[in-house]
């Protein structure tokens, strides 16, 4: 079998980190976004994923190929000149997509985390008999999304409305799906938009189904919902496997630690806090519902909360950083700080408090 991660554009709502990085490759739960994806292709049998990408494709694919052998499975690129919408890419990626066996193939959001019940797709997918089937999540906002309107019964798709007015259901598009070679047929490789152009055309032919996706879901694109997305993330985690969460007297709830990072004594760390390779928690220091990346260091008596530290940070002593502060990569915070949701570009030092939401360039 085979994929398509739909890996687009600049992910501009993610800067300052994606300054850095392309932002399928920030870290999310301690790895790349991207590779909670692949893993998951992998588990079920997916033995090649192909990145539809028009941004950095070297950048992407150097640090891939390292995947590739550890994860086992093949990843090749799909190289926009122009952006195709979230149709067009399927197009240009054709003939890495079809092969003779006539097996249908997956189509991922490259900004989606979830628990991925891929399995259960395609045994949905063959008991339908369909051309194509959709993830669909229930929100309890429908009016800020397009909405997929489905028979009860048999999860057919009747129609797609964007944004409503008045209440015609809560599914979502939820951005993964599986279709049949013969839909590939129906994209021209143009900007194409597949839930706009693509999907209504197979509703009204009654060949489109919708799965209601069990467990979370989050669009992680943006830093208000990248850590709403780690909070679930380690729910579900802490539901199928706690062995891998940090547990002590100084751990409230939900915290994932990688091996290589150390914790000074008297910390108070969670709920909902990731710290990842490398990096060092000095002597009482306070993390709540934050993404400590590699090889920051927060120093002795800093809180922290609601905030992303970006790769090689640092946090001064007795500093507090909290409401949705976002570090880039090599940030330095001075000792005595406060940031009250400062959005700061990579390798800063920021030496006076920023008392109120704001971009440091």
């Amino acid at each position: 079998m085979k994929a398509l991660i739909l890996v687009g554009g600049f992910g501009t709502r993610l800067r300052p980190l994606t300054l850095s990085v392309p932002k399928p490759l920030v870290d999310f739960a301690n790895k790349p976004m991207i590779l909670h994806q692949i893993e998951a292709l992998k588990a079920i049998g997916v033995t090649e994923v192909v990145l539809a990408i028009n941004y950095q494709p070297e950048v992407m694919l150097n640090f891939l190929k390292e995947f590739e052998t550890k994860v086992g499975i093949k990843i090749t690129c799909s190289q926009e000149t122009e952006p195709l919408g979230t149709a067009g890419p399927l197009a240009l990626a054709r003939d890495k997509l079809i092969d003779d066996s006539g097996e249908p193939f997956f189509v991922l959001n490259s900004d989606v985390i979830s628990d991925y019940p891929l399995k259960e797709m395609i045994e949905f997918h063959k008991a339908h008999g369909g051309e194509a089937s959709i993830m669909v999540t229930k929100v309890d906002e429908p009016s800020k999304y397009g909405v997929v309107v489905t028979e009860e019964a048999t999860g057919k798709v009747e129609k797609f409305v964007e944004k409503p007015k008045i209440f015609v259901g809560n599914k979502i598009n939820a951005g993964i799906y599986l279709l049949n070679p013969s839909v590939l047929d129906r994209i021209q490789l143009k900007p194409t938009s597949i839930e706009k152009e693509v999907f209504p055309k197979i509703a009204a032919e009654k060949k489109l189904y919708a799965m209601v996706l069990p467990g979370f879901w989050m669009d992680i694109g943006q830093p208000r919902d990248y850590i709403t997305g780690l909070r679930l993330y380690l729910e579900s985690l802490r539901k199928k496997n706690s062995s891998k969460l940090a547990s002590g007297s100084h751990i409230v709830g939900n915290v994932l630690v990688d091996e290589t990072a150390v914790i000074g004594d008297g910390c108070l760390i969670g709920p909902d806090v990731a710290i990842g390779p490398g990096c060092v928690v000095e002597a009482g220091v306070r993390l709540s519902r934050c993404t400590i990346m590699r090889g920051a260091r927060i120093k002795n008596h800093a809180c922290i909360s609601s905030s992303i530290i970006g790769w090689h940070s640092t946090v001064g002593q007795w500093a507090r950083v909290e409401n949705m502060t976002i570090l880039g990569e090599d940030v330095h915070v001075c000792d005595e700080i406060y940031s009250n949701g400062g959005v700061v570009l990579p390798h800063k030092e920021i030496k006076s408090s920023i008392l109120k939401p704001e971009i440091v360039m």
